[in-house]
């Protein structure tokens, strides 16, 4: 008996010694992690810190940063007194407000000079937006380009901020890399090189109801790392954002992107309706795909690009720019059977100088517009989100396999129907496609680059077979 109880007591002492162990060892895994964080909070005062832009002011309670909204003064920033270069960033932020819009800079700048000696900050910010929108997480260059990555592109990450809540905020700057975390939702990832290094800052956004004076913007748990940093990794489908040069990154390879143009060449495009590429009219400089301008007309001068593939289900990205009174299109499910004259049949992404081209005033509510789904569907934009005609617009054409389709213009969503549904055949019946049968409903078919007669450029055409 006295064996058994032995033989008891060591087992458990066996089992309590391999539970210590790896509490230890956890332990040890933890404080290092802990030692890599810097913290740029000190939960007492607001040393290392000073408040720019405008007259919105910051308190430490409970070591908590308390931001209270002013009226009529600008966006308000708690910046660091010091610049960093990579490094990933976490914190905690609370809003209780609907007029509280905020978000932090990463890589901030700061102008103390700007608005005659007032002060400006612009760069950098990960938005919190506590509005029906639901953009936080959304990367936005502050005074600067705007919008960045608007959550359209990310809709699944428009639940991850709760009202009146703590959300965590985790934010990678790391090269040419931004991305953004929000309660452990994978937000925002956009590549882009225009700043390298600068501060660290919270915001109180500008207000011009005074009834919302006093309203409080919380912050939190402000920690850094600089060195050794380890990235973490993306792992759903997230939409990338580049404004580098016909690159990929190595997630977007890992998930089926690929270039559609290679800014070396024209491998992979044709003519329209010959199986070479245009003798002349399309060029290739410096990363940059043009169609230079002749007389204006449809298709009659240099001729259409289509690419040698065809395509079902796909996400298909491309940066364009335009010049003044330029009209254009980037069509898809482009079949070549049709035997018209002029610009081959298919459903067309429109390219338009809306102010200055008169086909925007024609076809039916604005459906010829920018954007639109070309004498179909008029795109819904808000003109903040247009860039006009030398500056580049990003576009975007997502077929999902169930038919449904949408537009995008500089990351917003603009269009969106449903191929061989009844209402879209009805938009058929009262378009000038109507002669056709089950216009824009084969199968797959090509996508096509518009000669219109006039300048327009392409970069960075990347597409992902869906599924």
């Amino acid at each position: 008996m006295k064996t058994q109880n032995m033989k008891k007591n060591n087992f458990a002492y066996f089992i309590l010694s391999i539970l210590l162990m790896a509490f230890s060892c956890k332990s040890k895994i933890e404080n290092k992690q802990d030692s890599k964080w810097i913290k740029l909070f000190n939960g007492e005062n607001l040393d290392g810190w000073k408040a720019v832009g405008g007259a919105a002011e910051f308190e430490v309670k409970d070591g908590v940063i308390i931001g209270y909204a002013k009226a009529n003064t600008p966006n308000t920033f708690l910046i660091t007194e010091q610049d960093y270069t990579d490094f990933i960033l976490e914190l905690e932020l609370k809003i209780e407000d609907l007029s509280s819009n905020s978000g932090v800079m990463a890589r901030g700048q700061y102008d103390p000079a700007a608005r005659d000696g007032k002060g400006l900050v612009f760069g950098y910010q990960i938005e919190a937006d506590p509005s029906p929108r639901a953009w936080s997480g959304g990367l936005y260059d502050e005074a600067r380009r705007g919008w960045l990555y608007p959550l359209d592109l990310n809709p699944a990450a428009k639940s991850a901020f709760k009202m009146g809540e703590w959300n965590h905020y985790r934010i990678e700057a790391i090269g040419n890399t931004i991305k953004t975390w929000i309660n452990g939702q994978e937000v925002a990832y956009v590549v882009d090189d225009m700043d390298s290094k600068g501060h660290i800052g919270l915001q109180v956004h500008s207000i011009n109801n005074p009834e919302d004076e006093g309203n409080k913007t919380y912050f939190r748990n402000v920690r850094i790392q600089t060195e050794n940093l380890e990235p973490k990794p993306f792992i759903g489908e997230v939409f990338v954002v580049s404004t580098g040069l016909n690159e990929l990154t190595d997630f977007e390879k890992s998930k089926g992107w690929r270039l559609l143009f290679n800014g070396v060449n024209t491998d992979g495009w044709k003519a329209a309706y010959k199986e070479e590429f245009p003798s002349e009219g399309w060029t290739v400089q410096d990363g940059i795909l043009t169609i230079k301008a002749s007389d204006g007309s449809e298709s009659m001068s240099y001729g259409d690009i289509v690419t040698t593939e065809k395509f079902s289900a796909f996400d298909l990205a491309f940066d364009f720019k335009f010049t003044e009174g330029a009209n254009s299109g980037v069509k898809y499910f482009v079949t070549l059977s049709e035997g018209n004259t002029g610009s081959a049949i298919g459903l067309e992404y429109q390219i338009l100088d809306d102010e200055r081209h008169p086909d925007a005033k024609m076809g039916r509510e604005g459906n010829r517009t920018l954007a639109s789904l070309y004498d179909l569907i008029k795109a819904n934009k808000n003109p903040r989100f247009v860039k006009g005609p030398g500056e580049w617009n990003k576009g975007r054409v997502v077929v999902y396999p169930d038919n449904r389709v949408e537009h995008y213009l500089n990351g917003v969503k603009v269009v969106e129907y449903v191929r061989g549904s009844d209402d879209y055949r009805a938009l058929v019946a009262e378009s000038k496609y109507k002669i056709w049968d089950k216009f824009g409903e084969a199968p797959e078919g090509h996508i096509l680059l518009q000669d219109h007669g006039d300048e327009v450029q392409f970069k960075n055409i990347k597409i992902k077979t869906l599924q």
